[in-house]
């Protein structure tokens, strides 16, 4: 039975690649959602010239969580079997959006890691995004029970009675931490695939305070302290309603 897959990118001020990017990835899905977080660059006209995509524009920047919310709320009242997000930097492969889609069949969540394997050709990443990610993934093994090579990589595939049962509300970069301690608690099946390390030579803002790296790496511990805060609430909570009754 074949899977109804939408392909979700969300896209702030990327001017330069949103249309060479599109027109790979509208190859590889028949169905594609750009969320546009207020971009300010042009990247908005590019988008509204186009006719084979969906859009949904943010009326100002909410923030990287805050688009892929929208295309999880998109992709949940569409009736759609598989999400799958990509970013529109050109540091993803579209052509791997059907592995993606095929291995949503096995798993509640597959997610790209650019480091369980090494492809030709890969870059050299910058030391303090992946000290950084060394050291959130890590945190996130230990505190989840996962293994996980690569916490923050956005090429992911999600099914959608599993983004059902999930209540993301972190709107910036660390949204996937509150995402994988959410998974881990209702004890979804995540599966990594291995994509190429790609970085371009760019650079790249997280905005504001974040471009700091400590700034940065402290941010992401808080939202992952909240999000296992939270989530043991929640577990507190249902005991208490199964004591009562």
């Amino acid at each position: 039975m074949s899977l109804q897959s939408l392909t979700a990118l969300p896209v702030y001020n990327e001017v330069a690649h949103v249309n060479p990017v599109l027109d790979e990835v509208v190859r590889y899905s028949r169905e594609v959602l750009v969320v546009d977080d207020g971009s300010t660059d042009g990247t908005s006209d590019l988008l509204a010239g186009r006719n084979d995509i969906h859009l949904v524009a943010h009326p100002r920047n909410r923030g990287y969580g805050a688009a892929l919310r929208t295309a999880f709320d998109f992709a949940i009242t569409g009736g759609y079997d598989v999400l799958v997000t990509i970013d529109c930097d050109g540091q993803h492969e579209p052509q791997r959006i059907p592995q993606f889609v095929e291995a949503a069949r096995e798993a509640d969540i597959v997610s790209g890691s650019r480091y369980l394997e090494r492809f030709p050709g890969d870059s050299r990443p910058p030391e303090d995004r992946r000290g950084i990610n060394e050291t959130i993934t890590r945190e996130v093994n230990q505190s989840l029970g996962l293994n996980l090579t690569d916490a923050f990589c956005g090429f992911k595939a999600y099914r959608i009675s599993a983004l059902e049962r999930m209540d993301i509300r972190d709107t910036g970069y660390a949204m996937p931490l509150e995402l994988w301690v959410q998974a881990a608690r209702l004890g979804l099946k995540i599966i990594e695939l291995p994509v190429p390390l790609i970085y371009l030579d760019e650079s790249r803002s997280f905005g504001g305070s974040l471009d700091d790296a400590q700034r940065r790496l402290a941010v992401y511990r808080e939202v992952l302290r909240d999000s296992l805060a939270a989530a043991e609430a929640t577990v507190a909570a249902g005991s208490d309603r199964e004591g009562a009754q």
